[in-house]
């Protein structure tokens, strides 16, 4: 596989292709086969296999993931959560504690709450924006920390320099789910994570046509995640391998695209009179602020905003929305919007949304790649009919 060196546009076209081109194609082929010819491997990982993640597909988008992560090591999983999991059950075991951010994507926390707590393994809530918090909830069994580099919905974003410091301290494994910054925006291993986690359905993927997850990180524990990966079997299967792959490609354009028009968007969100708590790490008026400008190359593409409490505001605004779709995932090339409460996080109960600051009134928008001026002018409409 051919290695480069360079900027996020370079390594995204080039790095983890195939070299030499297999019979001089630019795209590398899909290899629909679940089995491979194989002799004389000296590992069970060696032999080529689809649920061992080690197919021409698997190894290219492995390479470029790695490369556009800054980091030693990539698998592909079959979900976002595939990966979570993978990360959860191959690093700790029963009797081990982990700190995990307060506002936290709800499928994370309820695989905490339900399958991990039956395991034996427990976790306590944390303010990552207080240390103090993460010091006063550390146990003796404690062995992870886990948070998030743009907090899903809330979009808060934590001091990394001191998390890295309290988890070398303690010796915590630190993981980062990156969903939202990706790779183009912030790479945590540079800074001392770990395990880096994606969810490829999102941006990495960027165009809604796949379902897929990613674990990157240090060599050190990689090699133990991609075997927990392969006993669990949730590995990706050869064709959404080549669409990610494909999709990788063009992934610097698409976020630098998305992190202009969200921030064009925000802006005129926070000045529009029937909004109110507009939210994004760009405005100056986001409470971290200072830290999305200290550790970002730019600040993502998800805004969200408030209507001022009603409910029947909420869905309104929304069935009179034209150019935005109303629907439950992100990052796709589209701009969609929906409820948090009613999407991402119904799993858990108001008590806890409401904790977290999950109103049912908070509106969770991904901004896409059209023009800012187009989205702009479908929320004035939608906002206008209320």
């Amino acid at each position: 596989m051919r290695n480069t060196s360079g900027n996020d546009h370079t390594l995204a076209v080039h790095a983890g292709e195939p070299d030499p081109k297999i019979e001089g194609a630019l795209s590398i082929p899909i290899f629909q086969s679940s089995i491979f010819e194989t002799y004389g491997a000296e590992r069970y990982h060696d032999i080529k296999y689809i649920r061992l993640s080690n197919t021409p597909n698997h190894i290219a988008v492995h390479s470029k993931l790695a490369a556009l992560e800054r980091t030693d090591a990539a698998i592909v999983t079959a979900s976002g959560m595939a990966a979570v999991s993978t990360v959860l059950l191959g690093l700790l075991s029963a009797g081990d504690h982990l700190l995990v951010q307060s506002s936290l994507y709800a499928g994370t926390q309820n695989l905490l709450t339900t399958d991990l707590l039956r395991l034996g393994i427990t976790f306590d809530s944390v303010n990552v924006l207080d240390i103090l918090d993460l010091q006063r909830k550390l146990k003796p069994n404690t062995k992870m920390l886990y948070v998030e580099s743009i907090a899903n919905p809330l979009l808060q974003i934590p001091d990394f320099s001191d998390l890295i410091a309290f988890a070398h301290e303690n010796n915590l494994t630190a993981v980062i789910d990156n969903t939202f910054a990706t790779p183009i925006n912030f790479n945590p291993v540079c800074l001392g994570f770990d395990v880096v986690i994606h969810s490829c359905s999102k941006y990495l993927g960027g165009h809604s046509d796949l379902v897929a997850g990613a674990v990157v990180g240090k060599a050190s524990v990689m090699e133990t995640l991609y075997s927990t990966l392969t006993r669990i079997g949730a590995s990706l299967n050869p064709i959404d391998c080549y669409l990610l792959h494909r999709s990788l490609k063009t992934l610097p354009l698409r976020i630098e695209r998305q992190n202009r028009n969200a921030m064009e968007i925000a802006q005129w969100l926070e000045t529009h009179p029937r909004v109110t708590n507009t939210t994004y790490p760009g405005l100056n008026s986001h409470p971290q602020h200072d830290k999305a400008q200290h550790y970002f190359r730019g600040y993502g593409g998800m805004v969200t905003f408030d209507l001022g409490g009603r409910v029947e505001a909420v869905d309104q605004f929304l069935a009179h929305l034209r150019l935005i779709t109303i629907a439950p995932s992100l990052g796709g090339v589209e701009s969609t919007i929906t409820k948090p409460a009613a999407t991402s996080h119904f799993c858990i109960s108001a008590e806890e949304r409401h904790r977290m600051g999950v109103t049912d009134t908070l509106l969770r928008m991904s901004v896409g790649i059209e023009q800012a001026e187009d989205i702009i002018a479908d929320i004035d409409h939608a906002l206008s009919m209320l």
